[in-house]
């Protein structure tokens, strides 16, 4: 049996198809732009991703939430979801707000319920425990809007994912899919990354304990030196045909962008899989973190302050290839010393493939190295 959505209710907004007119007919100052990545994050409210959440946050789940961790209703939730917009707007309480994407084509219909001020320097303090802009996320906060305009979706169209359309399962799809396949226990694996055998090895340690595992990749803005969206499904297609038992994994894309705030994004990261139906999430070394700004098992020890998550975090250390013991392992099963160990380093593997060698064995599948050799530019500039 899956497991419950986060808060006890699935969201579902009634979508409708690009062409439709149910969101036609707008006046202009009834209209509001929003970017290309605030229409994914509607796109996830709609299909119940962000659930309980019903649209952008209003002032008191902000705060409670920068605050305590948890929205005002006490349900845990680590970063706010907010749409940050113009100060000039002329919008009034239950106004219907339609917001548009850089086309003008509609993107949702918004029941408008007022707007508050932000403080760029507390959020990025309380969320990203950094004020320095060289981290992604506090720079994306600072170079944003300080108004919060919140308010209830009321209906969505459904988003073109082009390419990667039969990659895309919503959570209502993906709990159907695993009660078809008579999954209890479900463990989510997230990632931005190329699988390399540390990867593989996280994924089939976690998938020995439990009925399935569902191969969760990111797509959508991320920094640079990042792998390219193309590169990431191509090589997880690639490493699941040839190393994976195909009636225990399942692989859907979430369409997302990265915001690098470490122990809080993970939190966050096992909610939104909570809500695809998942009971367990892996959570490795340096969990959605950038730099050195969180330690290395911070995303590992904030789990210890929501005991009532609702979902089973499944802890890893960091693995390597040690050649002494000829296998993968970690410092918890391996006495050797560092000469012995071949670290899994995404910086090596980047300067590798732009050298134009090939990585060896021991650190990634010959079949993911063939994927990535593929495309000229495989990381993000």
């Amino acid at each position: 049996m899956a497991n419950p959505p986060h808060g006890g209710k699935l969201v579902q907004v009634k979508q409708s198809s690009k062409d439709s007119s149910a969101l036609a007919g707008f006046k202009q100052n009834q209209k509001l732009q929003v970017s290309k990545e605030t229409a994914t994050v509607v796109s996830n409210i709609a299909n119940g991703i962000f659930s309980p959440l019903e649209g952008f946050m209003g002032e008191n789940d902000y705060l409670n939430v920068l605050e305590h961790m948890r929205l005002e209703n006490d349900v845990p939730w680590t970063i706010p979801i907010l749409l940050l917009g113009p100060h000039n707007h002329h919008f009034g309480s239950g106004d219907q707000i339609l917001l548009v994407n850089e086309a003008d084509q509609p993107v949702a219909l918004m029941e408008y319920e007022g707007n508050f001020e932000i403080s760029r320097e507390e959020y990025a303090a309380k969320v990203f425990g950094t004020d320095d802009k060289a981290h992604p996320g506090v720079a994306k906060i600072f170079a944003g809007n300080e108004c919060a305009i919140s308010g209830k979706l009321k209906a969505a169209v459904k988003p073109d994912h082009g390419d990667y359309a039969d990659f895309t399962l919503t959570p209502k799809e993906t709990r159907i899919l695993f009660a078809e396949k008579g999954w209890n226990t479900v463990v989510a694996f997230q990632t931005r990354n190329a699988p390399h055998i540390n990867h593989e090895y996280l994924q089939k340690s976690a998938l020995a304990l439990v009925d399935g595992l569902f191969v969760n990749p990111v797509l959508g803005k991320k920094k640079a030196g990042d792998f390219k969206d193309e590169v990431i499904l191509a090589t997880y297609q690639a490493i699941m045909a040839n190393y994976y038992p195909k009636d225990s994994v399942v692989m859907s894309v979430l369409h997302y962008e990265m915001q690098y705030a470490g122990p809080k994004e993970a939190i966050m990261h096992a909610i939104m899989r909570k809500n695809f139906g998942t009971t367990h999430i892996i959570i490795g070394r340096d969990h959605a973190g950038v730099g050195n700004y969180y330690g290395p098992y911070a995303a590992q020890e904030i789990f210890k302050e929501f005991p009532d998550l609702g979902m089973t975090p499944m802890f890893f250390r960091e693995f390597y290839y040690c050649t002494r013991c000829a296998g993968i392992a970690s410092e918890k099963t391996c006495p050797h010393g560092e000469e012995e160990k071949l670290a899994f380093s995404g910086t090596k593997l980047r300067k590798m493939f732009a050298d134009g060698e090939v990585p060896p064995k021991e650190f990634m599948r010959p079949e993911v190295s063939q994927a990535i050799s593929k495309f000229k530019h495989p990381f993000v500039e």
